[in-house]
């Protein structure tokens, strides 16, 4: 089974009540088991919501308690965002999933570069908190980003 933020599968639950899907990422998956997820969702976040970022550091720091997650008016959804990146695993056999392929840049999602906490446009190195949670059960992280990787991964 292969995990998909639900936003690149074209469901409406980005923070602007959009979605970000990814016709190439549905083509290269199709036939495939894959599980739509929005941990922003399953952390109990309504669609639309305010737009958040990670605070003092990365998903990583966030999960340790040395970071924060906020939304521009200084409103602490930390919490919500950590039983998010929980829940969507909790009904999951991990050794069934074969990895996951998150939305790039999300405070939840990103894989290797989020927003860096100053709500300024501007992308710093590190993990959304599900992809650092991801991470530290194991599973294999990419975004829709890194198309070859994954084309790489479902031939071996």
């Amino acid at each position: 089974m292969i995990l998909v933020s639900a936003c690149l599968l074209g469901e409406n639950v980005r923070y602007d009540g959009g979605n970000s899907l990814n016709k190439e990422l549905l083509e290269l998956l199709a036939g495939k088991e894959m599980v739509p997820i929005c941990p922003e969702v399953a952390g109990g976040l309504p669609v639309p919501r305010p737009p958040v970022e990670i605070v003092g550091g990365d998903g990583e720091d966030v999960l340790a308690g040395r970071a924060s997650v906020k939304s521009a008016e200084g409103k602490d959804l930390t919490a919500a965002f950590i039983e998010g990146a929980c829940k969507v695993l909790e009904e999951l056999d991990l050794q069934e999933i074969e990895f996951a392929i998150l939305k790039s840049k999300s405070p939840s999602c990103g894989v290797d570069r989020i927003y860096n906490g100053q709500f300024n446009g501007q992308l710093r190195q590190g993990p959304g908190v599900t992809a650092a949670y991801f991470m530290s059960k194991g599973i294999e992280v990419y975004t829709e980003e890194e198309v070859d990787k994954i084309k790489n991964k479902l031939k071996g």
